[in-house]
């Protein structure tokens, strides 16, 4: 898959990303899906990326929408907006596309896209991984990267309110 350069280009509408993932499927490139908020972007984030990037063709990364991170972190989050989220995980050069998501899980972007890989943090297990059933039912694999103590967003905001 072509790794867009622009950041408007990276960034899709899960409408305008299905085709696309459909046509890299039939050039037998793989397709790796990690999602979160990624409030504010540290290390642990990098790392997952860089770690989902080794593991197929394209990466694609489900960002949740403001109103779906509110849901999830109650109010006060998130703390950076959506479009501004987007922007900044685009800019990774692991990174090959963005799709942002109301839903508090992103089971309807994986059930359209079914992804070759589906990643999570540590903080899940491969059994309570959301899609799992799907991306495996095609032949994919499911797994998690562990996480970096003691980086989270939750520890940056805590600090910062310190």
């Amino acid at each position: 898959m072509h790794q867009p350069r622009r950041l408007k280009d990276k960034i899709k509408s899960l409408d305008e990303l299905t085709p696309i993932v459909q046509q890299a499927k039939q050039h037998g490139c793989a397709t790796v899906f990690t999602n979160g908020c990624f409030d504010i972007l540290h290390s642990g984030h990098v790392k997952l990326l860089e770690l989902c990037r080794q593991e197929g063709g394209a990466l694609i990364v489900g960002l949740n929408s403001d109103s779906s991170v509110r849901k999830l972190k109650g109010q006060g989050r998130p703390i950076v907006p959506q479009d501004q989220r987007a922007q900044v995980v685009a800019a990774l050069e692991a990174v090959d596309y963005v799709v942002i998501f109301d839903e508090p899980d992103p089971l309807q972007v994986i059930t359209r896209l079914v992804p070759d890989v589906l990643i999570k943090g540590g903080d899940w297990t491969p059994d309570t991984i959301i899609g799992r059933d799907i991306v495996e039912a095609a032949g994919g694999r499911v797994f998690a990267i562990p996480l970096m103590d003691g980086v989270s967003t939750t520890c940056i905001a805590n600090k910062m309110k310190a």
